[in-house]
């Protein structure tokens, strides 16, 4: 990604609405989970660290980042060593190392998605789980994507394949963002119709922040349950077996 979006997901992760309610929604999704006591956990493209205090509560974290300056402000934040690698080929792991391996909105930023997925599995040992997500519907593409180096978007049923095609068994597979998906399919609509290429990640005002964030909290229980049929965003839950 571009330094200008490094740094602005920076700013916004710790309070911008949409960063608050994915983390409630991957809360969840770990606790569905239940990784083992003291399990060994890797976060894949940590960025500036914002999901690690999340991922601390389920056991021993490590942390890779291409990005150099997030890296470093990542580690200075965390008291955490982060690494630097990246996929499909260029993890600096064992493989069957981690029982949990995490990747937030990654995977559609690199040009094989189906060798990535493959290098995140043999990271995982026998019998743990790969939590990722991703953005969903390639008819939602916007100048966000660009600005972000997003690759594609997907379809549930195509980012499923990629993780049963490497071996693994699909336990939670769902759409996420799903009551607040019709305003923003209306907004994205009107700004392709106006060329307006204007960030779609803006702070708002703290009034709408926090109602923005309340709403998409709600859909915590339902994505948890795999029962959501429409969103922005996919949530994969994929176990080796």
């Amino acid at each position: 990604m571009d330094r200008l979006i490094y740094d602005r997901i920076r700013e916004l992760e710790t309070d911008h609405w949409w960063f608050v309610g994915r983390r409630k929604i991957l809360r969840g999704l770990l606790q569905r989970l239940a990784p083992p006591a003291g399990a060994r956990i890797l976060e894949v493209g940590c960025g500036a660290g914002g999901n690690v205090p999340l991922l601390r509560e389920f056991g021993d974290v490590k942390a890779l980042e291409p990005d150099d300056e997030s890296r470093a402000y990542a580690a200075e934040r965390l008291g955490l060593a982060i690494d630097t690698g990246l996929l499909p080929d260029g993890l600096p792991y064992a493989p069957e190392t981690f029982d949990l391996v995490c990747a937030f909105d990654v995977v559609e930023h690199v040009d094989d998605d189906a060798g990535s997925v493959r290098a995140l599995a043999r990271l995982v040992k026998p019998g743990g789980a790969i939590l990722t997500t991703v953005p969903a519907y390639q008819w939602m593409w916007s100048h966000h994507d660009v600005l972000h180096h997003h690759k594609r978007r997907y379809l549930l049923p195509q980012y499923r394949a990629l993780f049963e095609e490497a071996g693994l068994k699909v336990e939670t597979a769902t759409y996420f963002n799903s009551l607040l998906f019709p305003l923003a399919a209306v907004q994205r609509t009107v700004k392709k119709l106006l060329k307006d290429n204007s960030a779609d990640d803006a702070m708002p005002p703290s009034w709408l922040n926090k109602a923005l964030a309340g709403v998409f909290s709600l859909e915590a229980p339902l994505a948890v349950g795999g029962g959501l049929p429409f969103g922005l965003s996919i949530a994969v839950i994929a176990r080796k077996v």
